[in-house]
């Protein structure tokens, strides 16, 4: 019904605007803390958090043209391909920052605050993105499943982030941090071509 799909778009845009702040938050802490303690990883994971950003205003942007199906399909193709180019400049970055890093044997200092974020971001991404899927399911949207991916994406940055801080921490494994970096490259870039070529993790969605 009309009225249904309506209240699902109003929950999607609910969704992505706690998105946006969560994202926009994490990103300044993440960067801050990353810098401060010279972590590659945990930069790249603040970089990361505002493309986030970028996506949850795309799709805001696509959930007001719900309405319009011309318009609304244009949105989800040109959504997935402006983030699918920020996921690859970002493999870009982390892969050249990983490489220096272990090339001139960097050693980032222990990072608190960057174990609280990873951790912190792996308890909320997944239920964020559950509750993304229900809402691209409801409104046969790819772009919002595209999104939902997005999020679960996030997680698992989380936990290779969190990986990578703890083992620094604990045992004093300086190339844990740029190897944490390196393994979220090939993530991201499929990611990122994936978007590029206007496609989702739910192809079969309908617009």
């Amino acid at each position: 019904m009309a009225s249904d799909r309506v209240q699902l778009v109003k929950r999607g845009q609910r969704l992505e605007y706690f998105t946006i702040l969560w994202n926009s938050l994490e990103a300044v802490a993440a960067l801050i803390s990353g810098l401060i303690a010279g972590s590659v990883a945990l930069v790249s994971f603040g970089l990361d958090s505002f493309i986030e950003v970028a996506s949850g205003a795309a799709l805001l942007w696509r959930l007001q043209q719900d309405r319009d199906r011309a318009g609304r399909e244009r949105a989800e193709r040109l959504t997935l391909r402006i983030v699918g180019f920020c996921f690859l400049l970002l493999s870009a970055y982390v892969a050249y920052e990983s490489m220096s890093a272990m090339m001139t044997r960097h050693s980032p200092e222990k990072s608190p605050v960057g174990i609280a974020i990873a951790l912190a971001s792996l308890v909320a991404m997944p239920l964020l993105s559950r509750a993304k899927r229900r809402i691209s399911e409801g409104i046969g949207s790819a772009a919002m499943a595209a999104d939902a991916r997005q999020t679960d994406f996030c997680a698992y940055l989380s936990g290779i982030l969190l990986g990578g801080l703890l083992l620094n921490a604990l045992f004093g494994l300086w190339w844990a941090d740029p190897v944490a970096g390196l393994i979220m490259v090939p993530i991201i870039v499929k990611e990122g071509i994936a978007g590029l070529q206007g496609k989702s993790c739910c192809d079969s969605c309908s617009n």
